[in-house]
C-alpha cells in the first residue's frame, strides 16, 4: 500500500494529496499525527509546501524516520522553488531514503503577511496545477527516477530562517473581533497557541505555517497589528479533512 504522507496548512498541499490518493490509491497522512517510520508502506509519496527554500519543520524532522523506505516528493509552492527541491533531495539522500524524484507544483501563494498576490495569478495557479498534478502522477505510476539539478542551495540560510520561525508569533495578536472559539488553539500543528484567562496567547514553537492567520473564522489575527482582510484556503479542499487520515483505495486507472 501507498503511503501519502502531507503537510498542508491552507489546502494546497492536501489538494494535491488528494489528487495523489485518488489516482494511486493508498492510506492519507496528516504528518504531524503520524507516529510512523514508513515501514507499513511498499511506497511512500510526501506531499508538503516549500517553506524559506526548505521544508516544512514537521517534515524536516520526519525525513530520519523513513531511513530506507521508497519516497517520492511533491513540494508546493507559491512564490519561487530556489533550489528547495535539490535540498530536499540531499537531505533525504543523507538519511539513507530511497528517494525516487522530488517533484514541484505551483500553487497560490499563501505567505501573505505583509502583502497580496493578485486575483490573475491566484487563479492562474488554481488553473494550471490540477494539470501538473496529473503529469507528476504519471510519471510515479511509470516509477521514473526524477533527481532535481544541482543548483547553489544555500541550506545554510534555510536552517537559520527555520530556526528563527518562532519568532513570528511575537508579531501575532488578536483584534476585537476574536470570539475565543479555539480554532486556532486546535489547528495549530505546533501546539503553540492557548487560550488563558479568556485571552489568546501565542508560544515560542510556531513553525511559520500562518493556518491560525488564514483560518481563523472572523479573521482576527493580526500580523504586526496590520488590518489585513484578505486571507485564504484552496477552494476545492474541505476545510474540515485538514488532519485527518484516510484510507482510501481510489480509482488507480
Amino acid at each position: 500500500m501507498n503511503g501519502i504522507l502531507y503537510f498542508s496548512s491552507t489546502g494546497n498541499s492536501l489538494f494535491v494529496a488528494q489528487k495523489v490518493q485518488q489516482r494511486l490509491s493508498g492510506e492519507l497522512c496528516y504528518i504531524p499525527a503520524y507516529k510512523g517510520n514508513g515501514s507499513e508502506y511498499e511506497k511512500i509519496i510526501l506531499v508538503c509546501p516549500i517553506y524559506s527554500f526548505g521544508l516544512p519543520a514537521h517534515v524536516f524532522d520526519l525525513l530520519p524516520r523513513l531511513r530506507d523506505r521508497k519516497v517520492y516528493m511533491i513540494l508546493t509552492y507559491g512564490g519561487m522553488v530556489a533550489g528547495a527541491d535539490r535540498l530536499a533531495y540531499e537531505y533525504a539522500s543523507e538519511n539513507g531514503l530511497d528517494i525516487r524524484g522530488v517533484y514541484t507544483v505551483k500553487m497560490v501563494e499563501n505567505f501573505t503577511l505583509t502583502f497580496s498576490t493578485p486575483s490573475f495569478y491566484n487563479k492562474a495557479a488554481l488553473r494550471n496545477a490540477p494539470g501538473e498534478i496529473e503529469k507528476i502522477i504519471a510519471s510515479i505510476r511509470r516509477d521514473d527516477v526524477h533527481i532535481p539539478p544541482e543548483k547553489k542551495t544555500k541550506r545554510r540560510d534555510y536552517e537559520r530562517n527555520k530556526a528563527n520561525w518562532h519568532m513570528i508569533a511575537n508579531d501575532f495578536s488578536v483584534s476585537e473581533d476574536c470570539i475565543r472559539c479555539g480554532k486556532c488553539v486546535d489547528l495549530c500543528p505546533s501546539g503553540n497557541i492557548t487560550i488563558k484567562n479568556g485571552e489568546i496567547r501565542f508560544g515560542q514553537s510556531c513553525v511559520a505555517c500562518l493556518g491560525c492567520y488564514h483560518r481563523c473564522p472572523q479573521k482576527a489575527i493580526r500580523y504586526k497589528n496590520r488590518i489585513k482582510r484578505d486571507r485564504y484556503f484552496h477552494p476545492e479542499v474541505n476545510e474540515a479533512d485538514l488532519g485527518k487520515d484516510v484510507l482510501y483505495k481510489g480509482d488507480h486507472d
